[in-house]
């Protein structure tokens, strides 16, 4: 292992990710990429974690694909280089510390969601580097924002803020930056108490609604619930439901 991707455990189901090139503001490098995708596929195939949060070293989150070696010449991934992380067997949190721009957003995008420090920024500069989004921007981004926001991210390239960015649906919430890391593991943590058969199954549907159409997912969630006794007990049904009413109960945020 390198040092361009840091891995923390908080605890045995939760892992945190971080992008580790600051001076360079994580902009993804051939080397940096390379990294990344080893560091999930070891992740991925370790049973007991749950949860995964994805952030960047200070200041940034990710800046996108290294110019300097585009420039360069050098061939930086390929159109399923975002596939590990998309694909990630995990929820993957994304904690949006800094700017993500253009590569950065995929990133982000490819989270299962996203929350946002309050110096987080975001931009998709596609059109003013010259470069064909080839990582789900187009699809991604209209998901998460609506075809309207999208496109005027994309035509303008302009970046938007974080309060903007919790406003049309880009982050489900915005804390301070000293927050961000450890409300990001608190909801990992959460993720980590759930029933790990009931979210793979429900988190494949969701995928199927992102990667398909909403008759897809309909048609997969009527199966699944057709089933669904299979996966838990009706003793283990009323035990879970009686703790869901009581975390209801003590619940803040």
């Amino acid at each position: 292992m390198g040092d361009l991707v840091l891995v923390d455990r908080p605890s045995e189901a939760v892992a945190v990710v971080t992008l580790n090139r600051p001076r360079k503001y994580n902009a993804i490098s051939k080397s940096l990429l390379e990294e990344f995708h080893d560091t999930l596929k070891r992740l991925a195939q370790e049973p007991d974690l749950r949860a995964l949060v994805l952030t960047g070293a200070d200041p940034a989150f990710c800046a996108g694909l290294d110019l300097g070696e585009l420039e360069a010449g050098v061939k930086i991934g390929h159109p399923d280089s975002i596939l590990p992380l998309r694909d990630f067997p995990a929820p993957v949190i994304g904690a949006v510390n800094g700017v993500a721009v253009t590569g950065g957003l995929e990133f982000a995008l490819a989270c299962d969601f996203r929350i946002a420090s309050e110096r987080a920024r975001f931009a998709d500069t596609h059109t003013r580097v010259g470069i064909v989004p080839s990582w789900g921007m187009t699809a991604r981004l209209s998901q998460a924002v609506g075809q309207s926001w999208a496109r005027q991210m994309t035509f303008t390239g302009d970046f938007v803020d974080a309060p903007l960015a919790l406003r049309i649906g880009l982050v489900n919430e915005v804390v301070t930056h000293d927050r961000l890391l450890p409300r990001a593991v608190e909801l990992a943590q959460s993720i980590a108490t759930t029933t790990p058969e009931t979210l793979r199954r429900i988190r494949e549907i969701y995928d199927l609604l992102r990667d398909g159409t909403g008759a897809d997912g309909l048609r997969a969630e009527l199966e699944t619930g057709r089933d669904g006794l299979a996966i838990t007990s009706p003793e283990d049904f009323a035990a879970r439901r009686r703790a869901v009413f009581d975390r209801g109960r003590t619940q803040t945020s």
